[in-house]
């Protein structure tokens, strides 16, 4: 399971420093990993809350919104997560700003986190493109450890620092996040762990995207160096 983390690239966040084309860019291979969420200060990005109204039946609601009188509890040895409120992608994430972008890059990472805790990756799958080897590479890995009774505890997202470096009048453009990942458990269908823990990270990452027939797609992503 692939993680955005090595301890081998420790980093310094600098608000100040520039972003630039130049800076490394390393895709993280597959080392047992899952994905932390949590409301980005920086982002802009909302979650929904675990709630319905009671007016609609819970046959009629959203697949996979909990139901009014669902109570979220996180993943542990006992079993899967429940009642994972939906992330909800706000509207300034679909306009091309800065801000559009900063607030998408905080919906991505927590649509990231949601996979982590569910298994379902559909929604952060489909906001990155095929390009993208890292992305791909998360989803494929987030179900390949929710198969057989499996799942997994931890690994939720946050990111804290969003800096966008804003090119007027292109399509394509780029931040650097901090990305902070809680450490991983791989947890057997009988209870049991079925390999050492993945710890927790703290990360500079660099993220591309594009704007595409109206909205942000991602399309390569990576530890910086």
């Amino acid at each position: 399971m692939p993680r955005l983390s090595s301890a081998t690239f420790p980093f310094v966040l600098s608000r100040t420093a520039a972003l630039g084309v130049g800076l490394a860019l390393l895709l993280v291979g597959c080392q047992g990993a899952s994905t932390p969420s949590g409301a980005p200060s920086n982002t802009g990005t909302t979650t929904a809350s675990p709630t319905t109204s009671s007016s609609v039946p819970a046959a009629s609601a959203t697949p996979g919104t909990p139901s009014v009188s669902a109570v979220y509890k996180p993943a542990d040895a006992k079993g899967k997560a429940q009642n994972v409120p939906v992330p909800v992608m706000p509207e300034l994430a679909k306009e091309n700003s800065k801000a559009g972008l900063e607030a998408f890059i905080g919906y991505w990472f927590q649509s990231l986190s949601y996979s982590y805790e569910t298994g379902d990756s559909r929604s952060a799958s489909e906001l990155a493109s095929p390009t993208c080897a890292l992305c791909q590479h998360l989803a494929k890995s987030v179900g390949a450890n929710y198969t057989a009774g499996r799942w997994l505890v931890g690994g939720r997202f946050r990111t804290p620092v969003a800096e966008v470096s804003w090119e007027t009048g292109s399509s394509s453009q780029q931040g650097r996040i901090q990305v902070i990942q809680d450490e991983i458990h791989y947890m057997d269908g009988n209870g049991t762990e079925n390999r050492g823990l993945t710890a927790a990270t703290n990360d500079a990452v660099a993220f591309f995207a594009e704007y595409r027939d109206g909205s942000w797609v991602v399309t390569d992503l990576g530890i910086i160096q």
